[in-house]
């Protein structure tokens, strides 16, 4: 029997004694519980048990202190390719996730996530927070395994796709598919909702899994004033990083106290880890790397992760040197919770248990790994990319470094180690011809699903070469040129007739398509998006294409929308739709919403 095992054994044995054979039945079945705590742009640095001089994380030192830390964890350098990877086990790359935009961060309806893998052996699944994975259908947490979902929309509050005028305190966000107002702030009501989950489940006795996934500390930088005001000889968007993460700090002791308090921390596995390099952290303490959020090098991609589970002895403090990636959590965690894996299924990454239960490094294999930063409409090979094992790291597919001897990447040694930059060359090229032929697969939102009608789409979601409106600074604003129209992948399901509706402010906006909009109110920090101006737009004409169909109407006076209502056959198709002024001037429409009759 493996010694993590001994204690539960042990347990068992003792009920059988007191309650005879068929109490030991039942907790034979149990299975662990899982609660992952995932923060958003807080790198390696950004933690005062990593030696930060300035902020103050206690509890997230208890954890590291009695937790199973993997020093050498990679994700990818921003947000929504790290949570493809984290979630399904396979290079970001590989899901059609490279991006944080412009419809590259739709994670592929092929895809297994980690929610359906629990889903499917009988856990209760919950999801909270920030998803960034795609607000249509089939993308959503709540398609894609979740049983429970409390989220905010794109991928950060205030974003375009978030219910409109949310700006981290109050507000509104998508509880099961459904605006539901909020009170406080937005990181404390990810886990008090989380918490409510996790208690609903232990009275039904069900195992559960936990993804908490915080928007905090991404920007805009605003934090609840107690937390941000020992950072105030900062200036205002580091005191307001540091401050979110101080209050990250508190929400996960407040957890694992009631963990403790509901009987549930042994059989727990707790993780803490985040998605990419810091984005603000880096100008105080970045533990001797190179880079930051979006780089190629460490800074950008080697992050915190924490392990702990008392029932399964990852516990004490002990490091695990060996370079591990995002892609090893599914796998792991299916192995540590010795549950079915998904059938047909090849993952990228590998259980990295025999590390996590002490097994040496010199009997672990020399393992490659790979991790880019695209963030372009169709990815390029070697942009932005690290080519890594644990000594050596190749960087753009030019330069080398030593990482044991010089972490802080500073000194390129390629031409005195050919034959290092040829392996990992090699390995790259194989990898990049694996596969480069999915990229093609555009993923497309659905229409007329009867999941998600009507659909909701939003400019955050253009595919575009120009900028793109993501946040709804940019809606206030009207952006204009290029950078102000796009389209969208669609694919209708079922022949018939849909509705069209194109609006330049969302249903919660009772405005005209013309009309300004007066700025929000303000938070503590910075500039919060909601601020900016609404200004007015003189649109004289509305037109809708959807595959070699396009269609224009004339804007009636004071309209708050266009309604367009046409007989769609099936299929994938493209969809775009502007508003066009006298003078020529272009707007896209922000806001479509499609509704199968």
């Amino acid at each position: 029997m493996p010694l993590r095992h001994l204690s539960k054994f042990a347990f068992l044995l003792f009920c059988s004694v007191l309650f005879g054979p068929s109490c030991c039945v039942a907790h034979a079945e149990t299975k662990p519980n899982i609660v992952i705590v995932i923060t958003d742009d807080q790198g390696y640095g950004d933690l005062s048990c990593h030696g930060n001089p300035v902020l103050k994380t206690p509890n997230l030192d208890a954890l590291h202190a009695d937790a199973v830390r993997l020093i050498d964890y990679h994700v990818a350098p921003t947000c929504s390719p790290t949570r493809a990877a984290f979630l399904t086990g396979h290079w970001t790359n590989r899901t059609g996730v490279w991006h944080t935009i412009m419809g590259r961060s739709m994670l592929r309806e092929s895809e297994v996530t980690m929610g359906q893998v629990f889903k499917d052996n009988g856990y209760a699944t919950g999801m909270f927070g920030k998803w960034h994975l795609g607000d249509n259908y089939p993308f959503r947490p709540e398609d894609r395994g979740f049983t429970e979902v409390m989220r905010h929309g794109g991928g950060g509050v205030g974003q375009t796709p978030d219910y409109w005028d949310n700006a981290y305190f109050d507000g509104s966000y998508w509880h099961n598919g459904k605006p539901e107002a909020v009170e406080g702030f937005c990181t404390d009501v990810f886990f008090r909702y989380a918490k409510d989950f996790i208690k609903t489940q232990k009275d039904a006795g069900k195992p559960f899994l936990a993804y908490i996934a915080t928007n905090a500390p991404h920007g805009p930088m605003h934090s609840p004033e107690e937390f941000s005001e020992p950072y105030q000889d900062q200036n205002v968007n580091l005191a307001n990083f540091y401050g979110m993460i101080a209050n990250i700090d508190q929400n996960v002791g407040e957890l694992r106290a009631f963990l403790d308090q509901q009987g549930l921390a042994e059989n727990t596995i707790f993780i803490f880890t985040t998605d990419n390099g810091t984005s603000s952290g880096d100008r105080v303490f970045n533990a001797g790397m190179r880079g930051k959020k979006g780089s190629e090098y460490d800074g950008g991609h080697r992050v915190p992760m924490f392990v702990r589970w008392p029932g399964g002895e990852l516990t004490g403090g002990r490091d695990v040197e060996t370079i591990t990636a995002y892609v090893d959590v599914l796998p792991t965690l299916i192995d540590l919770c010795e549950v079915e894996a998904p059938k047909n299924i090849k993952f990228d990454g590998v259980s990295i248990t025999p590390l996590l239960n002490g097994k040496r490094p010199d009997t672990w294999p020399d393992r490659i790994l790979v991790t880019d930063s695209q963030r372009v409409k169709d990815p390029i090979k070697w942009r932005k990319s690290a080519v890594m094992t644990s000594m050596w790291r190749l960087n753009n597919g030019k330069e080398l470094y030593n990482i044991k001897s010089d972490p802080g990447q500073k000194t390129n040694v390629a031409a005195t180690h050919p034959q290092v930059v040829q392996r990992l060359t090699d390995f790259y090229n194989q990898w990049w011809s694996e596969i480069e032929p999915s990229f093609q697969n555009a993923t497309a939102i659905y229409l007329g699903h009867p999941a998600d009608n009507p659909a909701r789409l939003t400019s955050h979601d253009w595919i575009t070469t120009g900028s793109t409106p993501w946040n709804q600074s940019h809606v206030r604003r009207a952006m204009n040129g290029k950078g102000n129209t796009g389209f969208w992948n669609v694919k209708v399901s079922e022949p018939g007739e849909y509705q069209f509706r194109l609006r330049r402010w969302p249903e919660e906006v009772d405005l005209p398509i013309a009309a300004p909009l007066a700025p929000g109110a303000s938070v503590p920090g910075a500039k919060a998006y909601r601020t900016a101006d609404g200004v007015a737009i003189e649109p004289r004409k509305a037109t809708l294409q959807i595959g070699d169909v396009t269609v224009s109407k004339p804007i009636e006076k004071n309209a708050k929308e266009v309604t367009f209502d046409l007989t769609i056959k099936a299929g994938k198709k493209t969809l775009s739709a502007s508003f066009e002024s006298e003078d020529g001037t272009v707007h896209g429409a922000y806001f479509v919403y499609v509704t199968k009759k």
